[in-house]
């Protein structure tokens, strides 16, 4: 009985759509900012071609991209390195500045930060070289919606001045479909996966001094 209660509760796309829904962030206020930085972990490596492939959270440079489009941010900062701890020569934002140069995003758009391997250093490297070339700089960090809490606690440890967050692929759900509601779905066990996994970071990095 207990293994299928489990399995409703975390098989159950209602419960799981609207838990990840009211632990995402929303959308800031329309404005207009300096720099947006997009935070890594959105593709990897083809290596049929050795060109860019891009992943479930590619919503981040493709928002980032919009943006620029619309006029709302100057430059868009990639931030990430390689987060492979043997092969650490394909750098994730040395792949995404060459596809944004590839689609005619020009030089003067683009700033690169390719040494992070995870969000701490994705705020210390960004930061710093924003602090480098233009410290007054208005800034915008654009992420996966889930991911904002977190990166809002460890972008606020590094700096004083007052960031906004754009929130990019969201997971959680704001309309269900009747079988949502009874029917268990394995899409929804990988839900929760994520969503734990970005609880304990959260909570990782809250006991980090």
């Amino acid at each position: 009985m207990s293994a299928l209660l489990t399995l409703f509760l975390f098989g159950n796309g209602f419960i799981v759509g609207t838990t990840i829904n009211s632990y995402e962030a929303g959308y800031p206020k329309p404005e207009k900012y300096d720099i947006g930085i997009v935070l890594g972990g959105f593709s990897g490596l083809n290596k049929r071609n050795n060109e860019i492939t891009f992943n479930g959270a590619s919503d981040r440079l493709f928002q980032a991209l919009s943006l620029y489009k619309k006029g709302r941010i100057k430059q868009i900062l990639i931030s990430s390195g390689s987060a492979n701890l043997i092969d650490d020569q394909i750098k994730e934002a040395d792949l995404a500045v060459n596809y944004l140069k590839i689609i005619g995003i020009p030089d003067s758009a683009i700033l690169i930060e390719n040494q992070s391997r995870n969000t701490i250093e994705n705020a210390r490297y960004s930061l710093a070289l924003i602090n480098k070339t233009n410290p007054k700089a208005k800034i915008l960090v654009i992420t996966s919606a889930w991911h904002i809490p977190r990166a809002k606690l460890i972008f606020g440890r590094l700096t004083k001045q007052k960031l906004e967050y754009y929130p990019t692929n969201f997971s959680g759900s704001t309309a269900f479909e009747p079988g949502d509601f009874i029917i268990p779905n394995v899409s929804a066990l990988g839900a929760w996966e994520r969503l734990f996994k970005e609880w304990i970071g959260l909570v990782a990095d809250h006991l980090r001094t």
